[in-house]
């Protein structure tokens, strides 16, 4: 491996709860509303109807089903992606060989591998404490090889992606939210975020978001955090 861990930040703990409908972070004593909540809340409706013709379709037990394996396959993937970024990954575990981990190691062998060169963390708790309140858990927190820090997010997917899907688009918006937690918490400035991605076939793919491109994707979030209160105070979500 070709990182260190340096614990340069002090990430908060925290509980985690469901208050009328929405997940919240409790940080420090104070509740935040979660980030997926937050962009859940606010989905265009072309995007819902999509995912309710997707379950029509394919019948509901069916939709159900993919998700749930879906699911179940990337909470696996990330566990072995951290425990690799971490250097707990010891010999015995290692040698183990099964498909989440198989996607684990391509996903640090093509995005992560010769492009870090230390992490600061991983599962990492962010907060907002403004104006609008909002927490999440960024996947991986690292510094890249020309001494910038990054946020970094791995998905499973079970095909591949365009860069003009929705989909993209929400994920860039999910890692603008943390970055500009950050940013409030320790006082960064963080210049790009990346989507680290593998389909069950090992295909892989990446997705940075950077320049005027990650602007645009942080204030289109901010208003959607803005929509959302809103939304929370008309008694509409």
């Amino acid at each position: 491996m070709t990182w260190t861990i340096n614990n340069k930040f002090s990430y908060p703990k925290s509980m985690r709860s469901v208050i009328n409908g929405s997940r919240h972070y409790d940080v420090n004593g104070d509740k935040y509303v979660s980030v997926t909540s937050i962009l859940s809340s606010t989905k265009n409706q072309k995007d819902i109807d999509a995912l309710n013709k997707w379950k029509k379709d394919l019948g509901y037990a069916a939709a159900a089903a993919v998700s749930k394996q879906s699911s179940e396959r990337g909470t696996s993937m990330h566990s072995w992606v951290e425990a690799i970024l971490l250097l707990r990954a010891n010999g015995e575990l290692l040698d183990e060989v099964n498909l989440p981990k198989k996607m684990a190691e391509t996903i640090v062998e093509n995005g992560i591998n010769n492009k870090i060169s230390e992490v600061y963390a991983c599962e990492a708790v962010l907060y907002y404490d403004g104006k609008y309140k909002f927490a999440g858990t960024a996947d991986a927190i690292v510094n890249t090889s020309d001494n910038k820090i990054k946020i970094l997010d791995f998905k499973q997917s079970n095909k591949p992606k365009r860069r003009e899907y929705s989909v993209i688009t929400e994920y860039g918006h999910q890692l603008a939210l943390y970055s500009i937690a950050h940013d409030k918490m320790f006082g960064t400035n963080i210049e790009s975020t990346e989507i680290l991605m593998c389909t069950p076939n090992l295909m892989f793919q990446n997705f940075e978001f950077k320049g005027e491109e990650f602007q645009n994707l942080k204030k289109e979030a901010m208003n959607r955090v803005e929509q959302y209160y809103l939304k929370k105070k008309n008694n509409s979500l």
